[in-house]
């Protein structure tokens, strides 16, 4: 009952601050702000929760999608996709997947420092990859089902 109640009450702080016309950043601004890749998500997204107390990310995607990157890797977003955001890392990460050989999923996502060139995902193993073929949102393919 209180999760439930925590999550009315966020809802209805967005839709509040969203009909005072309070300016709330861009998914693309938060992630730059802690240090991660602006495109890492789908320029379909929908819109995002960011409960800054509890550093938990939530982004709405309206169906699930793929996304094909510039260094040929592929992630796959579920219609929710949520983590815990800090300084340069998005950690217990639910609904995004990736394919080395086959889907998996992917726990987490993380840049060593701000120089650093490399984004690095955990999906069972570490993997690392150019961090600008993640810099530009793309437009995502909609699939059937994540």
């Amino acid at each position: 009952m209180q999760t439930f109640s925590s999550t009315v009450e966020e809802r209805a702080k967005w839709v509040f601050n969203k009909l005072k016309g309070k300016p709330t950043r861009s998914l693309s601004d938060l992630l730059r702000e802690n240090n991660l890749p602006q495109g890492l998500f789908p320029q379909n997204t929908t819109c995002y929760e960011y409960d800054e107390s509890k550093s938990k990310l939530i982004v709405y995607l309206p169906t699930p999608c793929e996304v094909c990157f510039k260094d040929s890797s592929i992630l796959r977003y579920s219609t929710r996709v949520k983590g815990t955001l800090s300084r340069g890392k998005l950690s217990g990460v639910e609904g995004l997947k990736t394919k080395v050989l086959v889907w998996v999923k992917v726990t987490s996502v993380h840049v060593e420092s701000y120089k650093s060139d490399k984004v690095w995902f955990t999906a069972g193993v570490k993997k690392s990859r150019p961090k600008d073929a993640y810099e530009i949102a793309r437009d995502a393919v909609r699939i059937q089902e994540f």
